[in-house]
């Protein structure tokens, strides 16, 4: 047997030790390619979930526009505008008895850049008579920023506004390489010298005042790591900022950081990035703060929740100054700028200018539109802008008067168990754009949405369908045409009978038929529409845009038929539009987060009614504003301002319905319990009010149609509804469509020809 020799005998550890050593540099070289993996793929894909952005129309100012000097302050301030004497920079205003100076911010839209401008806005009347721009009266129109109404965010519920590094201002770096890393531009990742300066500084301060971890670590541990703490995450750590600063440049890194990192929290959603901490302080742009706001910025940002400046003031003050201190120190800022800045307050708002979703039932609606377009992970991660149609002043008008109105309408509902509740939507007449809506009579309740959801039967909202297949048989019927308001009975195959009544229980013989409208008669209605023939009704409602299912039954004609508030709006637009179909929209424009134009949403038209008849039945539904059971609602509103509207109310009073129209805005109102039970409201003791409140509030053009070809305007007697003359004393205008329609007529006496001239002399 072969002894073995010492020189073999000493080799052998050796070999075992290279072995261990080669496996361990394959293991290292493993682990940081895959390290190198993870960094790159985050840094150059997706790297934060982006909630859309919803922001509401912009307030557009022009020559001619109906606009209340109140409200036009109302949106102002929401958009955090503040009043200043001196308008020294964008985002101020000042207001008089009838102008309005408004610095405007500059802002970005799908059209591109809108600068900064000094306005001057004068309001007479509720109408903008002139602007200037520079003192110089100008024409055209003229954008104030949208307000954002809220988002649609990821499952992380984080809220971040993305900022290119050009962007940043110089005193937000600079604060942040004073406190963060000084040697910033200098090192590969991590710093040694770091670690002994933050070290030096603890003790001199006897507490911890500055940390050791780079800016490219600090990064690194938010951005990738988890937050354990453990030796293999430190080694982690160090390895995959020094992969970082090997493949990216340090204004890249930056750029990251400065919009990754965390700074406050909103309710359950999370504030990441400095531009968006921006505007939850301060409700500014980042590129406009001052140098005490960008070192408040970077002082939270040691523990959002310490130095909260909102809840903890004395603690954000004295960090703050201690950033001011060290940016001295470093000699960003003068000896002279520090003792002055520190001097000035916080400077933060009352309360966080920032609501996740600030109106939950239109954010809901929106959603749905653009789900037909867009995945979800689309609208939850992408950073879209959705451009919408949300008018801030009408919604928060509808708000007003909602809250007001339902209490006192609480009192009178036969239910008092349980509360009322109410679902409304305001559209644009001429255009289908959404402007407003309540799901539910808590503007910021985020549950059941009752102006898309609830269906209730529409009770008389159904007639106006009734009379406008009527009204286009220009050879059968007219608006002084008698219909008869007898009772009846039908008797069906198997038994059972169905006799329908007034509200008053009454019957009134022969009734003109714009009478029968405007005073809601229901046996007149029946009648009217089985001779019209149920089919051709039914054809009436699918034209002006009702799309669900129809009640077979007669019934239907008295609005035994189910419907949601925006259902309901669907068809009277087309009536407020003149026979003109068009889809309701809540969304205008689509753009990615850098504000590329994605989709555009324009409103499709299509005329599905003559304009004679569309003509004939508004003048019916004016009639049952003035002197029908719409009447009321002039005791709020002007009386110059003429409208068309309709009141609905079903059996036992359990649904109370309107809705009207004016030149400029539709509005949809129902009032009702959600267990079904009666209220004790009308249509005109009930929705009415709402619908009468909220248009009081708003500045509007009345309706005004244009009278079509081959109408013209003949005077009937009220009383009778026979053909008279204009100058007798009880004679009414009425739209007649057709040429040589005969009518019987009556005369008026000598009398009342005087009395009538001398009061229409007196009142000229």
């Amino acid at each position: 047997m072969a002894k073995r020799t010492p020189e073999k005998t000493a080799r052998r550890p050796n070999r075992w030790f290279l072995k261990l050593c080669l496996a361990t540099l394959m293991l290292v070289i493993g682990w940081t390619i895959y390290l190198d993996a993870q960094v790159r793929f985050k840094f150059e894909g997706k790297r934060w979930s982006l909630p859309a952005q919803v922001l509401a129309r912009p307030l557009e100012l022009y020559e001619g526009q109906a606009l209340n000097l109140d409200n036009f302050e109302q949106e102002l301030l929401l958009l955090e505008y503040a009043k200043d004497g001196r308008l020294a920079r964008p985002g101020t205003y000042l207001k008089s008895s009838n102008t309005m100076r408004v610095f405007r911010r500059a802002h970005d839209t799908v059209d591109g850049r809108q600068n900064a401008l000094l306005l001057d806005v004068r309001i007479e009347g509720d109408v903008v008579q002139a602007i200037r721009v520079d003192g110089q009266v100008v024409q055209g129109i003229f954008t104030i920023e949208p307000f954002k109404i809220g988002g649609i965010y990821p499952r992380s519920k984080e809220e971040r506004q993305l900022v290119a590094y050009d962007d940043v201002p110089a005193g937000l770096i600079s604060a942040l390489l004073a406190t963060e890393d000084r040697h910033y531009f200098e090192h590969y990742g991590i710093s040694p010298t770091s670690i002994a300066r933050a070290m030096l500084a603890n003790v001199k301060a006897g507490k911890v005042v500055q940390g050791g971890s780079t800016i490219t670590q600090q990064l690194v541990k938010n951005f990738y790591l988890t937050r354990e703490r453990s030796i293999v995450r430190k080694l982690n750590e160090a390895a995959m900022s020094l992969l970082l600063e090997f493949h990216y440049s340090k204004e890249d890194i930056l750029e990251t950081y400065i919009n990754d990192i965390y700074l406050g929290q909103s309710g359950s959603t999370a504030i990441h990035g400095f531009a968006m901490a921006s505007r939850f302080y301060f409700a500014k742009d980042l590129q406009d703060l001052q140098l005490q706001e960008l070192s408040l910025l970077v002082a939270i940002l040691k523990g959002p929740s310490y130095y909260d400046p909102r809840r903890r003031p004395a603690r954000a003050l004295e960090r703050r100054n201690l950033v001011l201190r060290l940016m001295n120190e470093d000699n960003w800022i003068t000896k002279t700028q520090l003792d002055l800045t520190k001097t000035l307050s916080l400077g933060v708002t009352l309360k966080p200018s920032f609501q996740s979703n600030k109106y939950p039932a239109f954010i809901d609606l929106v959603r749905r539109q653009l789900s037909r377009d867009y995945k979800d992970e689309d609208l939850s991660s992408d950073g879209l802008r959705i451009y919408t149609t949300l008018d801030p002043q009408l919604q928060r008008n509808l708000e007003h008067v909602v809250a007001k109105e339902i209490k006192r309408l609480d009192r009178v509902q036969q239910n008092r168990a349980e509360p009322l509740q109410t679902g409304a939507i305001v559209t644009a007449v001429g255009t289908g754009e959404i402007l407003a809506i309540l799901g539910d009579r808590d503007p910021r309740y985020q549950g059941f949405n009752r102006a898309l959801d609830a269906e209730r039967a529409v009770g008389s909202l159904i007639k106006p369908a009734i009379y406008l297949t009527a009204l286009e048989q220009s050879n059968r019927y007219h608006l002084p045409s008698a219909i008869s308001d007898a009772p009846f009975v039908i008797e069906f195959e198997n038994g059972e009978r169905w006799s329908p009544s007034n509200f008053d229980d009454d019957s009134h013989g022969d009734v003109a038929l714009v009478e029968a409208l405007a005073r809601s008669h229901n046996i007149a209605a029946a009648r009217l529409g089985l001779e019209l023939g149920l089919e051709n009704v039914k054809d009436m409602l699918r034209r002006l845009g009702v799309t669900q299912e129809l009640n077979p039954y007669p019934s239907l004609l008295l609005g035994a038929q189910a419907m949601t508030p925006i259902e309901v709006a669907k068809f009277y637009q087309t009536i407020a539009s003149n026979g003109f179909n068009m889809p309701l929209r809540a969304i205008r424009e689509v753009a990615d987060h850098s504000g590329k134009l994605l989709s555009r949403y324009g409103f499709e038209v299509k005329q599905v009614i003559s304009p004679q008849a569309s003509y004939l039945l508004q003048s019916a539904m004016q009639e049952t504003m003035r002197n029908g059971t719409g009447k009321s609602a002039y005791r709020v509103m002007p009386k110059q301002l003429v409208t068309a509207g309709k009141t609905g109310t079903t059996n036992d009073y359990r649904d109370s319905w309107f809705a009207g129209f004016s030149g400029d805005y539709l509005g949809v109102f129902w009032l009702g319990n959600d267990n079904n039970q009666p209220t004790g409201l009308t249509g005109g003791s009930g929705a009415l009010r709402l619908w009468s409140g909220f248009m009081a509030s708003v500045p509007q053009y009345p309706l005004a149609p244009p009278r079509p070809s081959g109408v013209s305007v003949r005077w009937f007697d009220q009383s009778t509804w026979k053909e008279t003359s204009e100058n007798c004393s009880n004679a009414q205008p009425l739209p007649i469509w057709g040429d040589n329609v005969v009518f019987e007529t009556q005369s008026c006496s000598s009398t009342s020809n005087t009395i009538k001239s001398w009061i229409r002399s007196w009142l000229d």
